[in-house]
């Protein structure tokens, strides 16, 4: 069954020059290459934490970002503007405007750089489908998120135990955290399933079922609940838009694959309870545990989510037009902590989580509501095209495309209601992306006729832009190889290459002190206590070198 969504897009390229074929090629195969360096990319400095995968997940998520718009770019003759593009630019303009007001700059940047490259993600996916790459788009990011799940499960059997994985937080994979492994799969299984049901051939429908039964086993294992919740509200929608409202239970060959697809779900369910696996839980019945729990506030996790919703709302009450700036939430947090939050450790160098546990609740904080309302449009206004385009479908049988870009859209509003995920590289490189590569069957506004000299200038500025938040993200990435060395002078060289690093600057200042040189101890701690002026471990420090004297 060949879906009206997934057929490509009459190719208004075919008498074009060859050059401009081969343009919507390169851009096909950068965000194909992306999709699976950016799941695979990781570092194995411990000392980082999750930013070992962050950093250099975040390298990859700009310059794939970067490539694929100045790719797309090269050809262009027209920019097709869609109703949604004014959107994202209201979005991306308040998030500009917050982050040049924030009060940690370095921390602003790299927020504004994720969403800056979603966005150029979003376009160039868009681009790359409308010239007729769109499956073959779709097909590489399903690898992707299987992919991903794999690497989770090849830890949680004990066949990845490298200095790449997290121990703490297995079965993370190369993600570090079993968390955000889950929010990749929930965020790409809508699109998993799409490129598996319209599988042209046996042998392609049978390894996207073996994807489907793989991607469920890992979701079962992560034990993170707002992915269960993500996938369960995706799966409720499919059934019944789809299959019952949209009558495609009707199709036999549809049905068929279906119900194979199902069956291999449970499959993959059932092995991953019944198989035994090196995961260290504390509970004799972990997964009944997070099931019965995902409704429970009143105590741990649930409990925790609730303070932290409650002070991060005040936040956003004094700061409602702009917010605290892009990835400032962390420095405000500690102004508005309440006794017992189990959001703060005070006896930490990091106090802190880098975000709130909510995308949602993070956009309102550091970027106000205003701009919060552009993002919601924007995700309303695909959502509300998409579902238009089911409802009148020939004889109410519904693209599988836009049921897709509904599905995901679901899965990203519940996972970022309970967890951060469109603040992260991998969730944000999948979503903009699905859903650029869905939505291109949209109905474009406007065609601006781009001139030779208007898209060189466009060119130009998209790369000065790009290319200053890639060099900021190649300095972080740089700063942790220096600092893995262990020397003190390499240290003080990774503290230069990234100036911004309150790890490193604190790591360098404790080290000083221990020697008996608060001369050198505490300038870091003066850096740190700048970058993070209400974490306590700084001040701490700068008290204990008075003291000395």
């Amino acid at each position: 069954m060949q879906t009206e969504s997934l057929r490509p897009v009459p190719n208004r390229s075919v008498h074009a020059p060859r050059a401009e074929q081969w343009d919507g090629r390169w851009a096909l195969l950068a965000l194909q290459a992306g999709a699976i360096l950016v799941v695979l990319a990781a570092t194995p400095y411990h000392f980082f934490q999750l930013d070992r995968y962050t950093f250099v997940k975040e390298l990859v998520l700009l310059a794939v970002a970067l490539a694929a718009v100045l790719l797309c770019l090269g050809s262009a003759r027209t920019l097709t503007v869609f109703m949604v593009d004014a959107l994202v630019a209201g979005f991306l303009g308040l998030s500009l405007i917050s982050a040049m007001l924030a009060a940690n700059g370095w921390l602003a940047a790299r927020a504004l750089g994720v969403s800056l490259a979603g966005a150029g993600l979003f376009w160039a996916a868009r681009t790359v489908a409308r010239k007729g790459h769109g499956p073959r788009l779709l097909g590489a990011l399903a690898i992707a998120v299987v992919l991903g799940a794999g690497t989770g499960l090849v830890q949680a059997y004990g066949l990845l135990t490298t200095d790449f994985a997290s121990l703490t937080r297995a079965p993370g994979g190369t993600f570090g955290n079993r968390n955000f492994m889950a929010h990749l799969v929930t965020i790409g299984l809508p699109v998993l399933i799409l490129v598996t049901v319209e599988a042209r051939r046996g042998g392609d429908f049978a390894l996207g079922a073996a994807g489907v039964a793989l991607a469920t086993a890992a979701l079962v294992l992560s034990r993170s609940r707002a992915a269960w919740l993500g996938a369960a509200a995706c799966g409720i929608f499919l059934a019944v838009e789809g299959l019952w409202v949209g009558r495609l239970w009707t199709d036999q060959r549809l049905r068929k694959r279906v119900l194979v697809l199902a069956g291999t779900g449970l499959g993959g369910l059932l092995l991953a309870l019944a198989l035994p696996n090196r995961l260290n839980w504390r509970s004799d019945s972990p997964y009944l545990d997070s099931l019965t729990g995902v409704a429970n506030y009143r105590e741990g996790s649930g409990r925790g989510r609730l303070i932290q919703y409650g002070n991060t709302l005040r936040m956003a009450g004094d700061h409602p037009v702009l917010g605290v700036g892009p990835g400032n939430w962390p420095l405000y947090y500690p102004k508005y902590m309440s006794p017992s939050d189990p959001s703060f450790a005070a006896g930490d160098v990091i106090p802190t989580n880098p975000w709130p546990s909510s995308d949602w609740m993070a956009v309102l904080a550091e970027r106000g509501l205003p701009a919060s309302l552009f993002l919601l449009a924007v995700g309303g206004t695909i959502a509300l095209g998409a579902w238009i385009r089911v409802r009148s479908g020939t004889r109410r049988a519904p693209a599988l495309g836009d049921l897709t870009i509904v599905a995901t859209l679901i899965a990203i509003v519940v996972v970022g209601a309970f967890d951060a995920a469109m603040l992260l590289p991998v969730p944000t490189f999948f979503a903009w992306t699905v859903v650029g590569a869905l939505a291109s069957s949209a109905r474009p506004v406007r065609e601006v006729v781009l001139t030779a000299l208007g898209r060189r200038r466009l060119a130009v500025a998209v790369s000065v832009v790009g290319g200053v938040l890639l060099l900021h993200s190649l300095a972080q990435v740089a700063a942790m190889a220096l600092s893995g060395v262990g020397s003190r002078e390499a240290l003080e060289l990774a503290a230069r290459v990234d100036p911004g690093s309150y790890r490193i600057h604190m790591r360098l200042a404790q080290e000083w002190r221990v020697s008996d040189r608060c001369d050198l101890a505490r300038p870091h701690a003066e850096r740190a206590r700048d970058l993070f002026p209400n974490h306590p471990a700084p001040l701490v420090l700068l008290r204990g070198c008075r003291r000395r004297g």
